[in-house]
């Protein structure tokens, strides 16, 4: 009688066992996914280790942080967004300011943060000379890697914003070049000869 009863067990602790192992290796892909999703350059500013070495708790912490990070920034850019819509609804003279401004676009700027860089062009409906993907040309031309690029229409404005890396992280890419190609390309009709 205990016979039957122990090899009637015996399955059910193998498929338990079976259970376990397969949600251990799908936790364990499903963590190793989350840490992919993390940018480099936030990757391995806690750790010096390589990704492969991080344990569990580690990588869970680090997209944990990383998220934490990312919603302070939303926060940010959310009360920056407010700031200024409450400042162009404080100001009488909106529309002149805005007339002003066309004369003024397109605007470039650019940033550079660790081994990327971030393009920032704003232009007008009305004057807008070139096409986004010829500003992910000039930048792979330089040595870069396009990471990240978006616009959003305000108003009579497109705001673009390119995230960039470097190809090769010794070479690197020279901004002040990037800047001088882009301004030349993106330069308003009237200063065309």
């Amino acid at each position: 009688m205990k016979k039957a009863i122990s090899t009637s067990n015996e399955p059910s602790k193998l498929d338990r066992k079976t259970i376990e192992r397969n949600r251990r290796i799908h936790m364990k892909s499903l963590c190793f996914k989350l840490t992919s999703l993390i940018p480099p350059n936030h990757r391995f500013t806690q750790y010096s280790k390589s990704k492969e070495t991080l344990t569990q708790q580690d990588q869970l912490d680090l997209a944990a942080r990383y998220i934490k990070h990312m919603r302070e920034r939303i926060d940010e850019l959310k009360k920056q967004k407010q700031h200024v819509m409450m400042e162009s609804k404080n100001n009488n003279n909106n529309t002149i300011m805005c007339k002003n401004m066309d004369t003024k676009l397109p605007l470039l700027e650019l940033r550079e943060f660790g081994s990327g860089i971030e393009v920032v062009l704003v232009c007008g409906l009305r004057n807008k000379t070139f096409m986004l993907y010829e500003v992910i040309n000039v930048l792979e031309e330089e040595g870069a890697e396009v990471v990240t690029a978006s616009f959003s229409t305000v108003g009579d404005k497109i705001f673009y914003i390119v995230h960039a890396q470097d190809k090769i992280a010794r070479v690197g890419v020279e901004t002040s070049r990037v800047h001088e190609r882009l301004q030349k390309f993106i330069a308003p009709i009237e200063m065309w000869d």
